[in-house]
């Protein structure tokens, strides 16, 4: 005959209360914050990758400061060309262009020696963790870039046919979900206007850059006579 078992007592252990826990709870992490307007940066001193350092912010002008993909990323390259072709105009306007590259130095200057402004090569994106610049696989899926994609695909291969052109890496150890990202920094470090692209091929024309720009000069006029 079987000696039956004997019943398990109930789980009399004391439930923790939340609100009397003693063990301390970590805080959450907060998400990293996109900057606005107002918002102040650092004082910086950069290196192009042709050409002298810079300072940003600048304390004579107001910078510029757009922040693209990889070295050859044939959409930031199109529209590169596009804001070159008008440099002369953006300077006239009191803006000082600075683009930034999440590729190395060595690989970025092939592409961009001919370019009339700084380029800054970023490949530990610490620059691009300082703006809240942000990669996602929208930058390629969503349908507002792909004819920016189109272009530029087909102007570098117009400029690889012509022997003016090179191939970006195979390799893209920075990703290649970059999205791209907009910033107008006033002389005394105060973000004057900001863009956070939502496609690959969402960014500042120049005829915004220069609106932006005369409002921002505009604004600060106005604070300086009150």
């Amino acid at each position: 005959m079987r000696t039956p078992r004997p019943t398990p007592a109930p789980d009399t252990a004391p439930v923790p209360d939340p609100a009397h826990d003693p063990t301390p709870v970590p805080a959450p992490v907060p998400a990293r914050s996109r900057l606005r307007p107002g918002d102040t940066v650092p004082v910086r001193t950069l290196t192009p990758v042709v050409g002298p350092s810079l300072v940003v912010p600048d304390p004579g002008r107001v910078v510029h400061a757009q922040f693209r993909r990889f070295a050859g990323c044939p959409v930031c390259h199109l529209h590169l060309r596009s804001v070159a072709r008008r440099h002369e105009e953006i300077e006239r306007a009191g803006i000082r262009e600075v683009a930034f590259f999440h590729s190395p130095a060595e690989e970025l200057r092939e592409h961009v020696a001919h370019l009339p402004f700084a380029v800054v090569a970023d490949p530990r994106k610490e620059l691009y963790a300082a703006f809240a610049v942000e990669a996602h696989r929208r930058s390629l899926l969503d349908p507002r870039g792909w004819p920016g994609i189109v272009r530029g695909v087909c102007a570098s291969a117009v400029e690889l046919f012509r022997g003016r052109g090179r191939l970006p890496a195979a390799a893209q150890p920075g990703g290649r979900t970059g999205l791209p990202a907009d910033f107008l920094v006033a002389p005394d470090g105060r973000i004057a206007a900001a863009k956070y692209g939502e496609h690959i091929d969402d960014q500042w024309s120049v005829d915004e850059l220069l609106a932006l720009a005369a409002a921002a000069a505009s604004r600060a006029g106005d604070q300086g006579l009150s």
